[in-house]
């Protein structure tokens, strides 16, 4: 079974297993159908196209964040779609970040699915090593899946001041309230540290060894437990990438904070902090 990470040659590996569910999440924040048209030109065969605002977040309302955490019946409903039962390792994989794979993986964890793994280099390590691919999309069998919601593994909206550690996973600029692409708001959440997803991966956009990974989160925590920790990010996709670095270090799982900066600062009413930790 694979729950954190795989390589693209234990992939290739297990390509023609029927009890493997391969899962493309490819998406553009800026461009919210490019990845399903990566998808139809090109992808690695078999695998199913998961959509980040059809498939991986809930409806949008005005006081919520970017991409809400759907609910259990909605799950239910999307990973049956997909074809998962309890039997089914399911490998999910993106481009460059594996953010929006690492939001897949976490959301299958969420639902009690642990047989979930992210591809280790993503799309472009498939191509890198000439793997085969197809285009075209590609339908799958229904399944009956039977998870249910870990709560304790998320936090809503009017818990985050009781959080013991909160940590903001976007890049420093936008921590530091210096550049705001997307939210109404600049700044983070006050009290919480920096650590953006990005610090996960080497140049060539693969995961830090379990090792390295392991020592970066315990200077952060600087002693508070892991499992009480809580991730955070413009909205609740990103975080996920640590949550998933976390497991494949070892450690115990993070808490996350689904809603994010985006509904942090929908109102305007709430506290917003500027500068460094």
């Amino acid at each position: 079974m694979y729950n954190t990470l795989i390589s693209e040659t234990q992939l290739f590996e297990n390509l023609e297993n029927p009890d493997w569910i391969v899962i493309d999440c490819r998406y553009d924040l800026a461009n919210v159908t490019a990845g399903h048209h990566s998808y139809l030109e090109s992808h690695i065969p078999g695998s199913i196209y998961a959509d980040l605002h059809k498939h991986l977040a809930g409806e949008t309302t005005s006081d919520s964040g970017r991409h809400p955490l759907p609910d259990e019946a909605r799950l239910i409903e999307v990973f049956s779609s997909f074809g998962i039962d309890a039997d089914k390792q399911v490998v999910a994989y993106d481009g460059a970040s594996r953010a929006f794979a690492a939001r897949l993986w976490w959301l299958l964890r969420y639902m009690g699915h642990t047989r979930v793994a992210v591809l280790d280099g993503g799309w472009q390590a498939w191509l890198a090593q000439n793997r085969p691919s197809q285009a075209g999309d590609t339908e799958t069998s229904p399944a009956k899946f039977s998870g249910r919601a870990r709560s304790d593994r998320v936090i809503m909206l009017d818990q985050v001041a009781q959080s013991e550690l909160l940590v903001d996973s976007r890049e420093a600029a936008r921590y530091r309230g210096e550049v705001e692409p997307v939210d109404p708001v600049a700044g983070h959440i006050p009290g919480a540290r920096n650590y953006c997803f990005q610090n996960n991966l080497t140049a060539d956009s693969r995961f830090l060894t379990a090792h390295e990974l392991k020592k970066q989160f315990k200077q952060l925590f600087s002693g508070t437990e892991p499992e009480k920790v809580v991730f955070y990010c413009g909205s609740g996709v990103t975080a996920c990438h640590n949550l998933l670095a976390m497991a494949h270090a070892g450690l115990p799982e993070a808490i996350l904070y689904a809603g994010s900066w985006s509904e942090w600062c929908r109102s305007g009413e709430r506290p917003v902090a500027t500068g460094p930790d």
